[in-house]
């Protein structure tokens, strides 16, 4: 199936839904984040889920994955506005730690970590929306 442009789309057609549940059962499993009602004064950052087919190396679609991501626009220039975290590596960095590891006859092992940004620790408290397509009546705004 083609990458769904909305969550509406998305949550028509239930191998998207099981992605955007495994997303969601990762952030449980990490105790990411707890609903709570949200407080009146608190600034809620907006979610918003990212659809993207895996492919296989002749373009066959494996896999569906489902990312729920901050909308970016609820940043405030000069606090967070020039924060991004994006955990990939550059195939260049990969390239010269390997051959450093090489010259020092060092062992190298590898990790394939599935969600590397759910094991950041916040200093500060932030609120999210519930994500689209899995709201909890309970927690709905006050």
């Amino acid at each position: 199936m083609i990458e769904p442009k909305t969550v509406n789309v998305a949550l028509d057609h239930s191998d998207w839904v099981q992605a955007m549940q495994d997303e969601l059962n990762e952030f449980e499993r990490n105790k990411v984040w707890r609903l709570i009602p949200t407080l009146l004064e608190a600034l809620v950052v907006g979610l918003k889920w990212v659809f993207r087919n895996m492919l296989d190396k002749e373009g066959n679609v494996i896999r569906n994955k489902a990312r729920l991501v901050v909308n970016g626009y609820c940043y405030e220039e000069g606090i967070d506005y020039e924060e991004t975290f994006a955990p990939v590596a550059r195939l260049e960095s990969i390239c010269i730690f390997l051959a450093y590891a090489a010259y020092k006859n060092l062992e190298v092992f590898q990790m394939d970590v599935k969600c590397a940004l759910l094991h950041n620790v916040l200093e500060e408290t932030a609120y999210v929306e519930q994500p689209l397509g899995f709201v909890n009546e309970k927690y709905l705004n006050q």
